[in-house]
């Protein structure tokens, strides 16, 4: 490979971690497909998804193709409110370059307000080099909604028919800022200050809602924070800070150690007005997994994608999930059984106006220095601890082993059969002086009159 080669495949630019498994749930391709068609392993493609690692090089090239070949990820991102009259690097690779471009100019199109979107879930049993070249055919007209295909039917599960509807009655509300205006100019401390008292006030309310512990909700989202500031340079780059440390607080949180804590043993007192109890004691009942996806898809208002990949499940898996948890929902509380009913009611819970008093960004920064500190001292004392336990058991042990040879002894009478014998008093002075008093001569044996 030449040396231009190389320099023009690495300067294509990668769609962001979240879109680039967006893409490829778009394409219809599962993790082993994409890795198959990649010459990859599927841990080398989670990590590309993640944003651990990319590609270089000519698979870098190839990759990029793979995601941005697909026709309908450009619809998919235009009717989520993506503009798509914006071409960035991972453009259609079918498409001519010889297009001639529109000779009259034409008008801007009228801003479209964002409608909440029916979740998609692709097939997995489509072969990568098929869903490619399906992608790169021109689009037909768009289906109206897709079905769900949940596996094998549970007690207690919805009908396969039944469909993911978010609240399409009522307007699509306001996107949730991803954090902070950004600044220019700010220092770390200054932009994790202004990410705090963004994003602290509402976590510890969504925290509460998943545990019933408003202690613990704060514990959480000081954790959280720590957390994020410990690992300052990562968040600080991330497309999505709230996410982020929204992560983070939410496993803690949802942890199931909290159990051995007497103080976290139980649940706090429910709230007076019954709607609320019975809401929070509705979803206090949910397994934490299927929680946590009813409270970021209808009450965060997070597309299915988002919801998977931050609860760290399969599309389909977490579609199962919010199915079965509208169910139990509906079971418990008639008036929440349609969807639309479930997603305004959460809204509302969530878009309160928290009331919990958290310390200063100030104070929550310098606990995390002290606590690093902290750490840091007491792993170097334990390892210069167990240098000096090391250094001083060389000095002392013995270089080699010396067996020590027991005498044989007499028991109840019955003669040693095997061993030295014990020697007595008069031995050991016979012993000693033929050791002092050596003779060779016949002289030796006779013995002294003294």
């Amino acid at each position: 490979m030449s040396r231009s080669t190389t320099d023009s495949a690495s300067s294509v630019t990668l769609p962001t971690p979240k879109e680039r498994r967006r893409l490829r749930e778009a394409l219809a391709l599962s993790e082993e497909q994409v890795a198959e068609a990649m010459g990859v392993t599927k841990a080398t493609v989670k990590a590309w998804e993640t944003g651990r690692s990319s590609p270089r090089g000519r698979k870098r090239e190839a990759y990029a193709k793979l995601l941005g070949a697909s026709e309908a990820a450009e619809a998919i991102r235009a009717s989520s409110g993506t503009p798509t009259g914006v071409s960035d690097a991972s453009s259609a690779p079918g498409a001519s370059a010889s297009a001639k471009p529109d000779p009259e100019p034409q008008p801007a199109p009228a801003p479209v307000k964002p409608v909440p979107r029916e979740p998609v879930f692709p097939s997995v049993n489509v072969r990568p080099k098929a869903a490619v070249k399906r992608a790169a055919k021109p689009p037909g007209p768009p289906s109206a909604v897709r079905a769900v295909a949940p596996g094998p039917a549970r007690k207690g599960a919805p009908k396969p028919q039944e469909r993911l509807k978010p609240a399409a009655a009522e307007p699509a509300p306001a996107p949730e800022p991803a954090g902070p205006p950004a600044a220019p100019g700010l220092t770390p401390e200054e932009a994790f200050d202004a990410l705090y008292a963004h994003a602290a006030p509402g976590l510890v309310h969504q925290t509460y809602l998943l545990t019933g512990r408003r202690r613990l909700s704060r514990e959480s989202v000081e954790y959280a924070f720590h957390h994020a500031w410990e690992h300052w340079p990562e968040v600080a780059v991330d497309a999505d800070p709230v996410g982020w440390v929204r992560a983070t607080a939410y496993e803690y949180a949802l942890s199931p150690w909290h159990r051995l804590r007497r103080a976290h043993k139980h649940p706090d007192s429910p709230p007076t007005e019954a709607n609320r109890r019975a809401l929070l004691a509705a979803l206090l009942e949910l397994p934490p997994p299927y929680r946590r996806t009813v409270l970021l898809y209808d009450g965060l208002g997070l597309d299915l994608p988002d919801t998977a990949a931050e609860t760290e499940a399969s599309t389909p898996a977490a579609a199962n999930r919010l199915l079965h948890a509208r169910t139990v929902l509906g079971q418990r509380i008639p008036e929440l059984a349609e969807p639309e009913a479930l997603h305004r009611r959460l809204r509302e819970l969530v878009s309160e106006a928290p009331t919990a008093t958290l310390p200063a960004a100030r104070v929550v920064r310098t606990g995390s220095e002290r606590r690093t500190r902290r750490w840091t001292r007491t792993a170097l004392g334990v390892t210069a601890v167990l240098i000096c336990a090391t250094a001083f058991t060389a000095a002392t042990a013995p270089t080699r082993y010396l067996p020590v040879e027991v005498p044989g002894e007499t028991v109840n009478g019955v003669p040693v059969r095997g061993g030295p014998q014990k020697l007595g008093p008069e031995d050991v002075e016979l012993r000693d002086r033929l050791r002092s008093q050596p003779n060779p001569g016949p002289e030796r044996l006779i013995p002294s009159a003294e």
